[in-house]
């Protein structure tokens, strides 16, 4: 059986893992030259109730992938404004060994490849058309495309194309397979609430930064630096994808994270007015390089699919990332990653597709993220395990827990234990 995926996100990269892992060959076509995607300049797992998430996955049968994100860690146990525990990884590295890793256990990477069609009929997909005209088959498909951009997008609700991670430019604007199958998304705007909103944060060049303000953030991993009242940016923080970060300590303060780069918690900061902080008097963004006007625009286009990730109307087509929902994070990326490629490979061998349990965090953030958006009260709202309305329920159902006993016993109970290392489908 052949599994196809589409986009190298880390939603990408967790559902083409499942996949292989499953017992099926699996191609995973990316439009730029770099896997991971926004993984690119985020960094930052773990925190809050990303540690219950991405220890269940493991105990689901995902340690390999999660030990390989580990090895590059810089930081861990970290505690900054609203977040406790969290692991950042360097940006910088994370890319060859996830490619290397994902290479060494069978799958076939098509770098440089862009979507421009599908071949199939109204309710099952054969082939993915690629602008260089080429046509790849499989049995189930996977669209992990995510939902930033394009450049137009970036436009109408940001601040401009910021030339961002994505690289639009390019590499060409984002493709959504869902849309090339024919599936009508759900789209900011339009019969629904303006749900788009700004990446949270940028990257600084740490050589641009003072010396003494370099080596301290090296030790510490996070520093939070007052900003004087008139340079406060409460007004900011609604547009924030990661409402998470929504709090006023992150507009009262620069946050700085060490990622490799100097990870800058805000959605756009003003050159000008960045250069006038001590510390900062030669900044400069790395990514994007106009980050002082704003970063790309995401949830521009999400499937409608169900428990499993089947999206609506598709056989054999299933969808991980933001392309699920209002899910916002890496560790959101990879679990729903995990499901969908686990699935496209049941999806062949004609066996159940697995509907995570709402006993797991993992699988009560999707089916509630489903239920909320059904409504346009939550539509107006992002779904993480790190933080806002969903963290605060996981807390309320007794989800959340760094007791690594604790989650293992969660996940005897719903039997399934090591499911995704299953290849005998």
């Amino acid at each position: 059986m052949v599994v196809v995926v589409v986009g190298g996100g880390w939603a990408g990269c967790a559902a083409a893992y499942a996949a292989i892992s499953a017992g099926a060959f699996v191609v995973l076509i990316e439009k730029t030259d770099m896997l991971l995607g926004t993984g690119l300049v985020g960094g930052i797992m773990r925190n809050n109730g990303r540690f219950t998430a991405l220890e269940e996955a493991r105990v689901l049968g995902a340690e390999n992938f999660i030990d390989i994100i580990e090895k590059v860690a810089t930081h861990r146990r970290l505690d900054f404004p609203g977040h406790r525990h969290a692991m950042l990884y360097d940006v910088n590295r994370i890319e060859p060994v996830v490619k290397k890793f994902l290479l060494s256990v069978g799958l076939q990477l098509r770098l440089q490849k862009r979507v421009t069609g599908i071949t199939g009929n109204n309710h099952r997909i054969t082939g993915i058309k690629t602008a260089g005209g080429e046509i790849v088959v499989g049995d189930a498909f996977i669209d992990c495309t995510g939902t930033a951009g394009p450049a137009n997008n970036c436009s109408r609700f940001g601040s401009g194309c910021a030339m961002c991670i994505l690289r639009c430019p390019t590499f060409g604007p984002r493709v959504s397979l869902t849309a090339k199958a024919g599936v009508a998304e759900i789209r900011a705007g339009e019969g629904f609430p303006h749900f788009e909103a700004m990446s949270g944060s940028c990257k600084l060049e740490k050589k641009s930064l003072s010396p003494a303000l370099v080596k301290e953030l090296e030790k510490k991993g996070v520093l939070v630096i007052p900003l004087p009242k008139h340079l406060h940016k409460n007004n900011h923080l609604h547009r924030k994808a990661c409402q998470q970060y929504a709090l006023s300590e992150f507009a009262e303060n620069l946050v700085l994270l060490d990622t490799g780069h100097a990870k800058l918690m805000a959605p756009f900061f003003p050159l000008e007015v960045l250069r006038t902080i001590d510390g900062f008097q030669d900044a400069c963004y790395s990514d994007p390089y106009s980050g002082s006007r704003g970063n790309s625009v995401r949830f521009m286009s999400i499937a409608p699919c169900d428990g499993s990730l089947r999206v609506n109307g598709i056989d054999n087509l299933f969808c991980a990332g933001e392309k699920t929902g209002l899910l916002v994070g890496h560790t959101e990326a990879i679990v729903t990653g995990l499901l969908a490629g686990h699935n496209a490979a049941r999806l062949p061998a004609e066996k159940d597709l697995l509907v995570l349990p709402e006993d797991l965090a993992c699988g009560d953030i999707i089916s509630y993220m489903h239920r909320e958006m059904k409504n346009p009260e939550g539509l107006k709202k992002k779904y993480t395990f790190s933080g806002s309305v969903y963290f605060k329920r996981m807390q309320e159902l007794g989800l959340y827990t760094t007791d690594l006993s604790e989650i293992k016993k969660r996940v005897t109970k719903t039997g399934l234990t090591g499911i995704l290392k299953n290849s005998q489908l």
